[in-house]
């Protein structure tokens, strides 16, 4: 099984299923919809298969496959997955069939084709998986841009409020960003011996000098895809204008391609730049954990406030990245995982909830629960999972952040740990204002609010909640798979796990 190619045929595969249901009549949504659907669970079955067959005690690349493209700048389309890229392909293969069922009625709302929208869902999903899959520097920079071709006009096309402006806004800040990773690139490709291969260049011997400038370029293009602050402001209406579904995909699997890329490509390839700049990533870790949470408090957006818990969370996964510690690394590659089912949760749910009401505004509920009782609960769920409660998914991987910055910083692993208590603020004070106290009355006029969720919308939140509280309890199939990389990650970079002092032990013991 391991000589099959997974992961061309899973990039390819959705690009396929894009153009069937691209020249699918307009007359049709309905079967549009449905081979939409599909196909996504086809590629789902094969992740599924190729998760079994990848090897946890096996090589720390696989699935590798090398085709030649362009000989004259040795770039060459190649694929391999560590234990990072399986598991982030694992959660878009999951993501999409469940964004494609909640936004079943999701374009019919705009003058748009319904299929040409699922179509950008699929197409969406292809460059995402080719981003993660990709070994090839040049590669992964063509994927990384041509990843915002079909969320641009997915949000400029069925998106809600102000859409176009949160389009043209998410693509410039990601075309800057990605114009500085291509100045990188090539500085790259001249001073690691001509060539893209990921292999070749993390063993390239680059200048100090020149390795803080190229880590630069790739940074800030990564802390802009994040986002991390302070280049976070096309989050929030980027999320705020798309459809809630595609937010999902947004938040979810997206923006983890900043994360993914400083742990693949910044700190492997300028090991003592990435240690160089550690404090400054630190510190920009835990404002913007803290600034994003404040601002979240304040908000009467839902799916806006849902954005700013985002970055706050992408702080958390920042400092647990520049920690440099095996336990730090695991929990933040594990919160990249976790906070895409929960905050994907999240937004699907916040999503059901505006469809019903035909508004965003917090102040437009109030009492919703008395309504629609379900759905009220599973917006408390997804609300605790996202503030990290014990016994959901991702308190475990914040708990790993935490404790594994503090052995190294324990100013930051404090600071950090005042966002727990902000979490708690922004998403119990949501659910209050929507769904419990005083009954709206202006509800029990709209004929939405009499709705509670329907079998469709069960079969998208059940695996969610389902993986949510079984990875919050027995988290091992996930940290099996990640640890080994995450442990070569920290060799490239030179860093070793602080060793327990006497103290310590003895304190762990009792």
């Amino acid at each position: 099984m391991s000589d099959f190619p997974f992961l061309s045929v899973l990039t390819v595969a959705p690009l396929v299923g894009a153009l069937i249901v691209a020249f699918l009549p307009r007359s049709r949504p309905e079967f549009a919809k449905q081979v939409a659907f599909v196909w996504s669970l086809a590629v789902l079955a094969l992740t599924v298969v190729m998760w079994v067959a990848f090897k946890t005690g096996g090589e720390r690349f696989q699935f590798r496959e090398s085709y030649t493209w362009i000989p004259q700048w040795d770039a060459r389309f190649t694929f391999a997955a560590d234990g990072i890229a399986l598991v982030m392909l694992m959660l878009i293969a999951v993501l999409v069939p469940l964004v494609i069922l909640a936004s079943w009625h999701d374009a019919e709302h705009s003058k748009r084709s319904v299929p040409a929208y699922f179509a950008l869902l699929l197409v969406l999903e292809s460059t995402m998986i080719g981003v993660f899959a990709a070994a090839d520097v040049f590669l992964f920079y063509l994927f990384f841009e041509v990843m915002l071709v079909p969320m641009y006009f997915i949000i400029g096309s069925y998106g809600g409020h102000q859409r176009q402006y949160a389009a043209v806004k998410f693509f410039l800040y990601s075309l800057v960003g990605g114009l500085f990773m291509l100045a990188a690139v090539i500085g790259l490709w001249v001073v690691g011996g001509k060539t893209f291969d990921w292999q070749a260049l993390v063993q390239a011997d680059i200048s100090a000098g020149t390795e803080r400038w190229l880590f630069l370029g790739f940074f800030i293009a990564f802390a802009i895809k994040a986002p991390f602050f302070p280049f976070h402001t096309w989050l929030p209406d980027a999320g705020g204008a798309a459809p809630a579904g595609s937010a999902a995909l947004l938040v979810g699997v997206m923006d983890k391609v900043g994360t993914f890329g400083i742990l693949r490509y910044c700190l492997p390839m300028f090991p003592e730049a990435s240690k160089w700049f550690a404090p400054w990533a630190l510190a920009l870790g835990v404002i913007g954990i803290i600034y994003a949470a404040l601002l979240a408090v304040g908000q009467n957006d839902l799916k806006r406030l849902v954005s700013y818990t985002s970055i706050a969370h992408f702080g958390f996964i920042g400092v647990g990245i520049f920690a440099f510690t095996t336990q730090a690394g695991t929990g933040a590659v594990l919160y990249m995982v976790n906070h895409g089912l929960a905050t994907g949760l999240l937004f699907l749910v916040v999503g059901m909830l505006i469809a019903r009401r035909g508004s965003a505004l917090i102040s437009d509920f109030g009492g919703a629960g008395k309504l629609v009782p379900v759905l009220a609960g599973v917006l408390f769920f997804a609300g605790l999972a996202s503030l990290a409660l014990p016994g959901t998914a991702p308190f475990i991987s914040e708990f790993l952040v935490l404790i594994g910055t503090f052995t190294v910083n324990k100013p930051v692993a404090v600071i950090a740990t005042l966002g727990i208590i902000l979490a708690a603020a922004y998403v119990l004070w949501m659910v209050q204002r929507t769904t419990q106290g005083t009954l709206n009355p202006a509800l029990t006029e709209v004929e939405g609010m009499k709705r509670d969720l329907n079998l469709r919308e069960k079969v998208v939140v059940a695996p969610l909640i389902a993986l949510i509280v079984l990875l919050g309890f027995y988290p091992k199939p996930l940290t099996d798979v990640i640890n080994p990389a995450v442990q070569a990650t920290m060799q490239d970079v030179g860093k070793t796990d602080p060793a327990p002092t006497v103290g310590s032990v003895q304190e762990a013991a009792k």
